[in-house]
């Protein structure tokens, strides 16, 4: 062998040497450095998680009585590892005795939120009968099996339905919102209402199962689970007893209104404690049961509910309902004049029955004159006359003009309470600018910019372009009886857990001041007197409405708000005890006439129906929990998509308020 052959093999077993030095360096890598970790990668190639969700806390109401709660729904379901014939003929047998279409049935197989390897829901409560059944048939029905799952019940119907809200799936925004929360697709989330604003607290920790599958990804074994874990409990500063007052004496007197020709498309009622903003009653008109939303509805029927001609009975007035206030907004101007100086409590005006400003002339409703007035004795009657004159005042001062204005945003008006519940309306207080802003933006409708005193006389009465929800008015009267401290208004109390430990209060948050009554007490006892007779005195405009009432003394104001195209809607605002008001009831009627004659009957009724709650001794004290019944299962029937707005609603849209030329408004009684 020559030196070159000898070169070669040595070059050649060189490299072979380097080759097998590089393949046993990575094998002992593989097998020892990183071994563990791979065989943990393998581990977990074939192992999959099955998150169950947890039932929901429930709801409850200030004494601790169920509103909301979960019962056990039976289901059927499929596993997906049927294939072929065989899925075709179980297919087919289970659309018999489910009367399910087969279409359906393979619609929900499909569904992609479903892990391939776990049995597909088809169908949910699920008659004893059917069941039955299908168990009696298990042999012929291979991969269907029968199971329970939670589902939210509604035990009182309707009852509080725009407070307590419902649940539904969750939508690709709410995922995209929720992404760091672990919500899937097909998890059931809160939409509107308490089920919406405690969704975290209500929602529980979901459950996991654990299962073994090949490297085709098909279930070898089950490996166990991790239980769920349920949501913790909301209570309610809501008072049922009241609750229920509030919605009857509501539709009662909406009957009552459309008896005598009034359409009396909708209302609402809010009752809060003056003392912190709790909320103890909200009533709105019409209204939905939200049971029917537990399994989903379908868009034709959701389109159906939100047809303005349905008079959207899913909109909370007591919250999205504007309005003009009326007369009720005369607390307002009865700040702003005193604080301006324009008036004082003393001062006399003479009213008789109509006032020129202007080019323009102002009158009271029915032209009626009420002679010399002072503050008091101007809300007793609701002088017109007395408000205009001290608004057309106010507004010709230098640098104050717009004092009507400023003492209302004081109270609240002018932007949300900030209540919990989700959706809530600005309202709107006119100024100015709003004036000119308008007018750029929509020179039709509003097709002047300039300000008159003609508009600060409207809405020194409540009317004009002002608007505000029932909540701002409950609010503003909640803040003169409590001595001028504005709450943020709040339906919860309290969350507690699944054991009744208590894990978190609500408070009432105090978010502002009126400082014109906390420097001046006297002139809200002065307000105080004049609203009490209101009620109490032969002259007040709610006399005849309070007539035999054996309560505590009220304080009150009412109101007639009109809106063009649409007759006068009424209104009421009462509190009790009057001298340190403890409670405040304020009622709308949409369309509904005179204050006096509909709206003040339906505060009067709440209001003796909290008297009545409080004196009652057989009723636990506030707070006391009720332990849920032993056995949830409910024997309601599922709610048709017709039955979702109950007692045969007359369809009219919320009001939108058209703006009224200047000296048009006068607020009837």
């Amino acid at each position: 062998m020559n030196e070159n052959s000898r070169l070669r093999i040595l070059v050649v077993g060189a490299i072979v040497l380097a080759l097998f030095s590089a393949l046993f360096a990575r094998l002992w890598y593989l097998q020892v450095i990183s071994g563990d970790s791979y065989a943990a990668a393998a581990e977990g190639n074939r192992v999959r998680t099955v998150a169950r969700e947890a039932p929901r806390g429930r709801i409850l109401d200030r004494r601790g009585r169920v509103l909301v709660d979960n019962r056990t729904a039976n289901v059927v379901a499929v596993s997906r590892s049927l294939v072929g014939e065989e899925r075709e003929r179980v297919v087919s047998e289970l659309s018999e005795l489910l009367r399910i279409p087969v279409p359906e049935i393979e619609d929900r197989l499909e569904d992609f939120r479903y892990a391939d390897f776990r049995p597909i829901p088809v169908a949910t409560e699920v008659d004893e009968a059917t069941l039955v059944a299908i168990r009696e048939r298990e042999d012929d029905l291979p991969g269907v099996e029968a199971t329970q799952s939670a589902v939210r019940v509604y035990p009182h119907g309707h009852l509080a339905a725009h407070v307590l809200g419902y649940v539904g799936e969750i939508n690709d925004q709410e995922l995209e919102d929720r992404a760091d929360e672990g919500y899937e697709l097909g998890n059931t989330i809160g939409k509107v209402g308490i089920e919406r604003a405690y969704e975290t607290d209500l929602r529980g920790i979901s459950g996991v199962e654990f299962y073994e599958v090949d490297r085709s990804g098909e279930v070898v074994r089950e490996l166990g689970e991790r239980e769920s874990e349920q949501g913790d409990d909301v209570q309610l500063g809501v008072d049922l007893d009241v609750q229920i007052a509030a919605e009857d004496a509501l539709l009662s007197f909406i009957e009552l209104a459309r008896e005598g020709g009034r359409p009396a498309t909708g209302g609402a009622v809010v009752v809060l404690d003056a003392t912190d903003g709790t909320v103890v009653a909200m009533a709105s008109y019409p209204t939905f049961e939200p049971a029917g939303f537990v399994h989903g509805i379908s868009t034709e029927v959701w389109e159906e509910l939100n047809k303005p001609e349905r008079n959207l009975p899913l909109n909370n007035r007591a919250i999205q309902g504007l309005y003009p206030p009326g007369s009720t907004f005369k607390l307002v101007t009865s700040i702003a004049g005193l604080s301006s100086g324009v008036i004082t409590p003393e001062t006399t005006i003479l009213d008789q029955g109509s006032i020129e400003i202007g080019d323009r002339r102002f009158r009271n409703a029915g032209g009626k004159s009420y002679g010399n007035v002072a503050l008091p004795r101007a809300l007793t009657v609701s002088s017109d006359v007395y408000f205009y004159s001290a608004s057309a005042a106010i507004d010709v001062l230098e640098g104050q003009d717009e004092e009507i204005q400023r003492i209302a945003r004081l109270f609240g008006f002018d932007q949300p309470s900030g209540i919990e519940l989700p959706f809530e309306q600005d309202g709107r207080v006119p100024d100015r600018e709003w004036k000119r802003t308008v007018n750029a933006a929509n020179s039709d409708a509003f097709p002047n910019a300039t300000w008159y005193t003609g508009d600060t006389v409207n809405i020194g009465i409540g009317q004009g372009d002002l608007l505000a929800t029932p909540i701002q008015l409950a609010s503003a009267y909640a803040t003169l009886g409590n001595g001028g401290t504005v709450f943020k208004p709040h339906v919860g109390a309290r969350v507690i857990d699944r054991f009744g430990a208590v894990v978190r209060e609500v408070e009432g948050q105090p978010v502002s001041e009126v400082t014109p009554l906390q420097e001046h007490p006297e002139w809200r006892s002065i307000i105080l007197s004049g609203l009490q007779g209101t009620v109490s005195n032969r002259e007040g405009t709610a006399f005849n409405a309070f007539a035999g009432y054996s309560g505590p003394p009220v304080a009150a104001k009412t109101g007639t708000s009109q809106t063009r195209g649409r007759e006068d809607a009424s209104l009421f605002v009462g509190m009790f005890p009057a001298n340190a008001p403890k409670y405040v009831v304020a009622a709308i009627v949409e369309e509904g006439g005179a204050g006096s004659d509909i709206a003040a009957p339906v505060v009067r009724r709440v209001i003796e129906e909290i008297v009545r709650t409080e004196a009652d001794s057989s009723l636990p004290p506030i707070g006391t929990l009720i332990a849920p019944p032993s056995d949830t299962t409910s024997t309601t029937a599922p709610v048709a998509p017709e039955d979702l707005v109950p007692d045969g609603l007359v369809p009219e849209q919320v009001p939108v308020p058209e703006r009224k030329p200047d000296g048009e408004d006068e607020d009837r009684e």
